[in-house]
């Protein structure tokens, strides 16, 4: 009984923590929630084989709450562009239904060695670019509203994120805000949260090695502690952005990816 009152304890204290990031930096958390639900699965003794999926699949159920709480809180602050919502929303929303099934048959030192060189180069340009000259004026059309967002949806599920990583990154590429790219990044979350977790759960639904208390690869138990913790601090995270300058949260950003893909990169390789 010990035991489990210090993992509910661990759990409660990840998801306080993931909701601040969310309404922080317009992700969903799931970078933090990634790596401390695979330590927790791990002290259980969940299969190896599977320990990653079931972290990245219970990161994104909890993601669909807190992306909806951050993005409601950013969207009060008038710091969500809803014509880029509407433009990406669908080719994020079938990117990440690949993803998730994209994920389901790679090993987890895969995903996470993937992820961690990707949010490496967000971190460089967050830190050492984000005044350099921008790819674009404005968000591009034609072929790019198809491939770009897909990517942000396939990349994001794949990881178990909220977009945040990615989309941020992008929409600041495209000349967006800093401020404006956190706010529509969170609601780029729930699109990516919602069809990536009912993802896991069709592929992981049979999976004999799943533990008790899961739906397919997600862990209900996990769902229930963290994401009431992660959705009421989200909003304390979304006023503490806009208490930046865009140079400083640009920094602290980075600083931020480096920190977590430093992290992922020494679990993938012990």
């Amino acid at each position: 009984m010990e035991d489990w009152i210090i993992l509910a304890a661990a759990m409660l204290a990840t998801g306080c923590i993931a909701g601040i990031l969310a309404g922080l930096f317009g992700i969903g958390g799931g970078i933090v929630v990634v790596p401390m639900l695979e330590g927790v699965l791990g002290i259980l003794g969940v299969d190896p084989a599977i320990r990653m999926h079931v972290a990245v699949a219970t990161s994104l159920a909890v993601i669909i709450p807190t992306s909806m709480s951050s993005a409601r809180a950013h969207y009060r602050l008038g710091a969500v562009d809803l014509d880029i919502v509407r433009r990406w929303s669908a080719f994020v929303f079938l990117g990440a239904l690949l993803g998730a099934w994209i994920a389901s048959q790679l090993h987890s030192r895969v995903l996470a060695i993937v992820f961690a060189s990707l949010a490496l180069l967000v971190a460089l340009k967050m830190i050492f670019m984000a005044d350099s000259r921008n790819l674009t004026d404005d968000i591009p059309r034609g072929a790019w509203v198809f491939a770009i967002p897909s990517f942000i949806g396939c990349a994001s599920s794949m990881m178990g994120i909220g977009g945040g990583t990615f989309s941020v990154m992008t929409l600041t590429l495209f000349n967006q805000p800093i401020h404006r790219a956190v706010g529509t990044a969170a609601l780029f979350g729930l699109v990516i949260s919602l069809p990536g977790a009912i993802g896991f759960v069709i592929t992981g639904f049979n999976d004999v090695r799943v533990p008790e208390g899961n739906l397919g690869y997600v862990s209900l138990i996990g769902l229930a502690v963290i994401a009431p913790a992660s959705v009421l601090t989200a909003p304390l995270g979304a006023r503490i952005a806009h208490g930046f300058s865009a140079r400083r949260l640009s920094l602290l950003f980075g600083v931020f990816l480096i920190v977590a893909a430093a992290r992922l990169i020494y679990r993938a390789l012990i």
